[in-house]
């Protein structure tokens, strides 16, 4: 389901319609899917980051907002977004960003937002599973940093699911 919303194949709405139209039975799974579908979390990995940030002091991103500079130049559409510090969190798995174009995709993704003075943390989905404090630790220091300095004049929307 997520991968046919992030290809544009088909939108959260249309799909929670089908659900809706269909039997109840055996239906709780994809309908916990498509509750956090809803909510803007597009792949596993980003589930377990919501629930690694879940329950900690730091406040909970957005997830997959579009950040735009001040002119309204796209900037890029971060996994996880701390609005109130500029702070881009990105869940990179070799996947989808390690070959020779997606690594080249998540340079100019990172080099743009440097360029607009967005901090970045960039986490590894295995990390998630086997070291969540140390995501933690990483994400807060990373979030007190963002937060020391002043907020670059970028702006971020939801686009409608």
């Amino acid at each position: 389901m997520s991968e046919a919303i992030q290809r544009g194949r088909t939108r959260v709405r249309d799909l929670n319609a089908e659900l809706e139209a269909g039997s109840g039975r055996g239906s709780a799974l994809p309908r916990l899917a498509m509750r956090e579908l809803a909510d803007g979390v597009l792949s596993v990995a980003e589930s377990w980051a919501r629930e690694t940030v879940r329950g900690t002091k730091l406040p909970q991103p957005m997830w997959n907002a579009t950040v735009f500079t001040a002119d309204g130049e796209l900037l890029g559409t971060p996994d996880g977004w701390f609005d109130d510090v500029a702070l881009a969190w990105e869940i990179d798995s070799f996947d989808w960003h390690f070959d020779a174009k997606g690594y080249a995709r998540t340079i100019a993704r990172n080099t743009r937002y440097a360029g607009a003075g967005i901090a970045v943390v960039q986490t590894l989905p295995s990390r998630l599973r086997e070291d969540p404090s140390g995501v933690i630790a990483e994400l807060r220091a990373a979030y007190d940093a963002a937060k020391a300095r002043p907020r670059p004049p970028v702006r971020a929307k939801i686009m409608p699911t």
